[in-house]
């Protein structure tokens, strides 16, 4: 991770940061009932993944970084349960439900692979 700067610099956070923006434009069509319920779950969950990316690398440790994004891949696992569940209730349509699915999907993957990395 030498060519890593800052945390700005690692495809998961962009990835993340993108997948914040896509959940938070899909999530303005869901019922006005769920402004307090499980629209700002949704959109906590997922706000959370690049911020403990972000946090973690900042820490200082490998050990802190590496359980900083196991926290953000945690917040990854809610917000996709949120989706689904946002799915059923007839929130999100299939394509867009399948689309941001699949982008949690890769970031998971990505977090994974940068966790097994600093582990090694």
């Amino acid at each position: 991770m030498s060519d890593i700067k800052s945390y700005r610099d690692l495809i998961v956070w962009q990835k993340a940061m993108v997948l914040v923006k896509q959940v938070y434009e899909s999530s303005k069509t869901f019922p006005k009932e769920e402004q307090f319920g499980l629209t700002q779950q949704l959109r906590r969950s997922i706000v959370s993944v690049p911020s403990n990316i972000a946090e973690g690398s900042g820490r200082g440790t490998t050990k802190d970084y590496i359980r900083f994004l196991q926290i953000a891949r945690g917040s990854l696992f809610e917000a996709q349960t949120q989706i689904e569940l946002s799915h059923d209730l007839l929130f999100l349509p299939d394509t867009k439900t399948k689309d941001i699915l699949s982008s949690c999907n890769e970031i998971e993957r990505m977090l994974n692979a940068l966790i097994t990395k600093l582990s090694a």
